[in-house]
């Protein structure tokens, strides 16, 4: 029960039963299929998994069984690495190799005289600790667990044997993964776009009050925590969840997708429970759980930058929304230039405080001033990032890559942060608000009131009455909405990023997620993601590229701020 799922994320598999009346027709099939696969590719596998006996249950050993003779010694090796690298409830695995004849489930035959070059046998019995001991049930996060697991370890060995015995030559053993996604699988990621599509958290959760608000709370003395209104909520999240949790993800046989999805889902259910729980005491603690609390090492960052990086004179506010909005669309303009598909338009709204991207459009608050040198660097973060990422989402086979991975935030407005400096427009005080901004999320975190951020923010660390009740508001909206930490941690992520070594062209290909980008890489190797239509128009100038190089050769944000204060 439940074994059979744990190569369903193979491009070829055969689930059979154990019915001995059932094996004659089952080696005739097999007989069939090495008989044209081993002389077209040079040898063909024949590898039969199996799950242990009830004695083996709760204990995380691998057992490969082959024959003494003719089992490659590098598929082997590979092999156990990659079934090494399993983990179950934090338990890691061992392997034992097992050099015998019986290469096959307990009680049952060999598959007859498949056993003749150029067929080559394994065995690979797996630890029954996805399912329960006395109720013989499939426990759901021991079986996710081990079937990510195991798939990644079938692949390695795959694609070791497709090198030393075949004439196939993969670049990369996630291209033996399927390449194509079922009816199925689509209709599920419609489902969840559509559930996705119905509500904005952050507009539920933004204040349209935000420029009243603080004039009350200058007037008042920054004595009284200033009232908050919000827009009518457009989602019942209890049918909302009901209609999120029929949508079938455990028929999934991907395990990559199922994934994917399963994470999806999570994060729609704690953002519809923070839809319900706005400006209440249990809003906090939901948005800790969708954000994650800022770790001591991203609170260290914060307070050395801040300590470190000198503020910059304050600039005069210039133009309004308008100046912003004419800039913006003669952006997309030109990006349509490119690619006429281009859906995203520019809307200046009464009740948007600053500037935000939702569904892809631009949305600038009517009494926003934005200082000119702020201009190209906003183009950058809102067109440059969260445009291109939602259309190029929009253009891949499913719908995830446009409505953003789980816990896509953070990469998202990292990268968008990156795109300012390498336009040239990040200056000390942006740098000084992300990590006031981690310092804000610390305050509340630790049980502060709204008006003692505030002074944290005015008094100890010299920021404007403005600037330090805007940072504050953001962090005690809705209740307490702690989302504004991705920014520094997420700059961060896009930092180490770049150093590896890997393509910033990945980052576009939708609103990837950073826990995802592994899987990212390997959608690509199956060929079930396409290369962005749209890179931002300013990684066509040689200072952005010679910029971007730099970045990947720094240790971390303080080389970046050395850089910004040269």
């Amino acid at each position: 029960m439940g074994t059979s799922e744990l190569v369903a994320g193979q491009a070829a598999y055969l689930a059979i039963d154990g019915d001995p009346s059932l094996h004659q027709t089952t080696t005739e099939l097999i007989r069939t299929i090495a008989a044209a696969q081993g002389p077209a590719f040079g040898a063909f596998l024949l590898l039969e998994l199996w799950a242990g006996s009830d004695a083996d249950r709760g204990d995380l050993v691998f057992r490969i069984h082959c024959p003494a003779h003719g089992a490659p010694g590098s598929i082997l090796e590979e092999f156990e690495s990659g079934l090494l690298g399993v983990a179950v409830d934090e338990v890691r695995s061992r392997v034992e190799i097992v050099y015998d004849d019986a290469w096959c489930p307990p009680g049952l035959l060999r598959f007859g005289d498949v056993n003749r070059d150029p067929v080559v046998h394994i065995g690979l019995e797996i630890p029954a600790v996805h399912i329960d001991t006395d109720t013989g049930e499939v426990l759901p996060f021991e079986h996710r667990a081990l079937r990510h697991g195991v798939g990644r370890a079938l692949k390695l060995a795959l694609y070791d044997f497709t090198h030393t015995c075949t004439t196939t030559r993969p670049a990369h053993f996630h291209e033996l993964g399927p390449q194509a996604m079922t009816p199925g699988v689509l209709e599920i990621d419609r489902r969840l776009a559509e559930l996705s599509d119905r509500f904005d958290l952050l507009l539920h959760v933004t204040p349209t009050n935000g420029h009243d608000a603080e004039a009350e709370f200058i007037e008042g003395g920054h004595s009284r925590t200033p009232e908050f209104l919000y827009r009518p909520r457009t989602v019942d999240p209890a049918v909302m969840k009901r209609h999120l949790y029929e949508i079938p993800i455990e028929r999934i046989e991907d395990p990559t997708l199922a994934h994917i999805f399963h994470k999806k889902r999570e994060e729609l259910d704690r953002q519809a429970t923070l839809i319900a729980d706005r400006n209440t005491p249990r809003f906090l603690l939901g948005s800790r759980a969708l954000y994650g609390d800022p770790d001591q090492s991203l609170i260290e960052l914060a307070t050395d930058l801040l300590l470190r990086t000198d503020p910059d004179p304050e600039e005069p506010m210039g133009g309004g929304a308008d100046v912003l909005a004419d800039r913006a669309r003669e952006e997309l303009i030109a990006y349509r230039r490119v690619d006429p598909d281009l859906r995203s338009e520019v809307e200046v709204r009464d009740d948007v405080p600053g500037v935000m991207v939702s569904g892809g459009d631009l949305l600038i608050g009517r009494r926003a001033r934005i200082p000119e040198s702020r201009i190209e660097p906003l183009i950058a973060h809102e067109i440059g990032t969260h445009v291109l990422t939602h259309h190029n989402g929009r253009q891949q086979p499913f719908r995830e890559l446009y409505i953003g991975m789980a816990g896509y935030e953070s990469l998202q407005e990292g990268l968008a942060v990156l795109s300012e400096f390498l336009v040239g427009g990040l200056r000390a005080n942006r740098l000084r608000q992300l990590a006031a901004r981690v310092i804000a999320t610390e305050c509340i975190l630790d049980g502060a009131e709204f008006v003692e951020t505030y002074s944290v923010l005015h008094d100890r660390w010299a920021f404007t009455p403005g600037r330090a009740f805007e940072i504050t508001m953001r962090i005690y909206r809705g209740g307490g909405f702690v989302k504004d930490v991705v920014y520094l941690r997420g700059l961060t992520q896009v930092l180490d990023y770049l150093r590896s070594g890997e393509p910033v062209e990945r980052l576009y290909l939708g609103k990837v997620s950073h826990p995802h980008l592994d899987l990212v890489e390997e959608l690509e190797w199956r060929k079930l993601l396409r290369a962005p239509r749209l890179l931002p128009r300013y990684l066509e100038r040689d200072d952005v590229n010679e910029r971007l190089e730099r970045c990947r050769t720094w240790s971390g944000i303080q080389d970046l701020r050395e850089e910004i204060a040269r």
